[in-house]
């Protein structure tokens, strides 16, 4: 059995845990990190990078498609293989060198292993091996392992070992028949993407499409999806799962009927990766998620810091908003306070300085890679309502901006704005169309800023973009 001692321990080298490390020795501090698979995490091998690799090439062919002049140009259908070589590629063919080799750069040790808490500071690493080191952290462990796919408890659904999103993301071929159990936004680029790559797609929505979204937003990605054959059951909800002895699976629904398919992907929804990490030893339930205050340290059921202070969670895990570049965000929070609180740097009404995680409240931006694209920050109508502000919406046409109809030929897509009226503040902002993704920062900036309606009058879009929409909203809700 080994030991060593560090200021920080990081459980999980994902791009959160990673973050919180470099933070951390960029501060003056010591860190090592923790990990039981690949260095870089869900989002380097079986997320964001391979899926939106999947989904490029049928985008970059859509778009080839909408515009006369390229449309004459393109006489070949998709190459699958070489899309799939491609994500290949963008999930480094599923080899950590270069993501360890960064982590010796900045002089962060890496223990691979099963990390788990055996008391206040202290985690033991398992290794494949079997072997153990125990590792203690003078200042703070921090968890920041992720979340994994829900399986929920339909029958025969886990014998049938249905894709989650894992499989999905690292296919290595594409089902001629794919049945998708869900609606949310993995459900929603999935179906995108293999329908693009060939497959005959079914999606059993029992909730709808993108139900968290504007109500607008589910209504363009359903007519889009359905345009190019992907059979969308909204309201339709698996009763039972079996897959038969030639690799088939039959899902039958609560309405008796059956769908056939090749494959099954099941997306509805994510779990915490804290199963197994020693929660109980600190007075936590294995297997929840991790409450945290805005400093990002970990609260028990009273919401006293537990460990004295001495715990974080960053990411998924605290279940705050569970998309990587908001992870991202609370790393740099998190390694900015635990360097300040290490040297004795005083925290006041529970925050540090600029670096509490605040932006997770009411200003997080969100992209969904469907076609059309999805783009949003911030609150939507309903939720602004349901948060007590008096607001306004203004709704506009893209299609009807000079730079949409340069974009492609029949550009469809929508925008809308939600202001508080009492501060005249842009609260929220949702895009979809081709390509808005581009578009959000602009939206975050404001709603983040709480930029005065009055100052926004002064950004002048360039025309001919599709930016100028900020002037037609601003137009539609007048002076």
């Amino acid at each position: 059995m080994g030991a060593a001692t560090y200021d920080v321990v990081v459980i999980g080298a994902g791009p959160v845990g990673e973050n919180v490390a470099d933070r951390v020795v960029r501060g003056g501090l010591t860190a090592a990190v923790v990990e039981r698979e690949l260095v870089g995490g869900e989002c380097s091998y079986w997320a964001c990078m391979p899926t939106k690799a999947l989904l490029r090439g049928g985008a970059a062919l859509r778009a080839a498609r909408q515009v006369p002049g390229a449309r004459e140009a393109v006489t070949g259908e998709l190459d699958v293989a070489a899309v799939l070589r491609r994500r290949d590629a963008f999930a480094s063919n599923w080899r950590d060198d270069g993501q360890v080799s960064w982590l010796e750069r900045i002089g962060v040790p890496l223990h691979r292993g099963h990390g788990r808490i055996t008391s206040a500071r202290v985690v033991e690493v398992t290794g494949e091996d079997g072997a153990t080191t125990t590792v203690t952290a003078r200042h703070a462990v921090v968890v920041a392992t992720g979340s994994g796919a829900l399986v929920p408890d339909v029958e025969g659904l886990r014998d049938a070992a249905p894709w989650t999103s894992r499989e999905a993301a690292a296919a290595r071929s594409v089902p001629g028949r794919l049945a998708v159990i869900g609606g949310g936004v993995v459900a929603s680029e999935m179906a995108t993407a293999f329908n693009g790559l060939g497959s005959s797609v079914t999606v059993l929505a029992r909730d709808g499409v993108l139900p968290l979204a504007e109500p607008f937003v589910g209504e363009a990605v359903v007519e889009s999806l359905r345009d190019r054959g992907v059979s969308v059951r909204v309201g339709a909800e698996a009763r039972s799962v079996e897959r038969a002895g030639d690799g088939t699976v039959s899902i039958t629904l609560t309405t008796g009927e059956q769908v056939e398919a090749d494959e099954l992907l099941v997306a509805v929804g994510r779990t915490p990766n804290t199963a197994d990490i020693g929660l109980d030893a600190v007075g936590l339930e294995p297997g929840s998620w991790l409450t945290v205050d805005d400093t990002l340290r970990v609260v028990g059921a009273g919401g006293e810091p537990v460990d004295g202070g001495r715990l974080y969670a960053a990411g998924d895990v605290n279940r705050r908003v569970l998309l990587t570049h908001q992870g991202k965000y609370q790393a740099r929070a998190v390694g900015d306070v635990i360097v300040a609180r290490a040297g004795g740097g005083a925290v006041e009404d529970g925050r540090w300085g600029g670096h509490a995680a605040t932006a997770d409240e009411r200003a997080v931006p969100q992209v969904v890679f469907t076609d059309p694209e999805v783009a949003s920050v911030g609150l939507t109508a309903s939720a602004a309502e349901a948060a007590g502000l008096r607001i306004r919406v203004v709704d506009h046409d893209l299609a009807a901006v000079a730079g949409a109809s340069l974009h492609a030929e029949g550009y469809r897509g929508h925008a809308r704005m939600v202001v508080d009226e009492d501060r005249r503040v842009v609260v929220g902002f949702t895009l979809v169309g081709p390509d808005v993704a581009e578009l959000l920062h602009a939206a975050t900036i404001a709603v983040v800023g709480e930029v005065p309606l009055d100052r926004l009058w002064h950004a002048v879009p360039a025309f001919p973009t599709v930016s100028e929409v900020w002037l037609r909203l601003l137009e539609a809700y007048g002076r």
